[in-house]
């Protein structure tokens, strides 16, 4: 247990990292404002991960929920810093109508950027909702 907290302290570091660093090449990609909601997204779940890996000792779920819970943490973060670089570097406008500003890929580049941030917004909710679940007064400690 006490890896896995080391483990999301040191990808909480490293995803806002990487988002300090995306902040310094936004201006290069396709969609700047795409760029700096990814610049955002890496600083934000960086420190989502540093919260969440400073109270992982105190998350009260059975080994394999509580793996659920950190991969699904995993995908959730670094998979919302991926995707919206990537839509960044497309120029998409997927499901971010204020980002858009004038910009639209092609049909199949939309689509899978669409797909890739549904499923990346069922992961992070998964792992906010086995997060509660295992903070509740009720929890049994495992």
């Amino acid at each position: 247990m006490a890896d896995e907290k080391r483990r999301l302290l040191w990808h909480g570091a490293a995803l806002f990292l990487i988002g300090l660093l995306t902040g310094l090449v936004e201006q290069h990609f396709t969609n700047v404002r795409m760029g700096l909601a990814a610049h955002l997204e890496g600083v934000m779940n960086g420190t989502f991960l540093l919260a969440v890996g400073a109270i992982w000792n105190e998350v009260r779920l059975s080994a394999r929920t509580k793996a659920v819970a950190y991969w699904a943490l995993l995908i959730g973060t670094y998979g919302n810093w991926i995707v919206t670089t990537s839509a960044a570097v497309l120029g998409t406008a997927a499901l971010s109508p204020i980002t858009a500003a004038e910009h639209e890929a092609a049909p199949w580049k939309e689509a899978m950027i669409t797909g890739a941030f549904v499923f990346i917004g069922l992961a992070i909710i998964l792992a906010a909702v086995l997060l509660m679940l295992g903070l509740r007064r009720t929890a049994q400690p495992q």
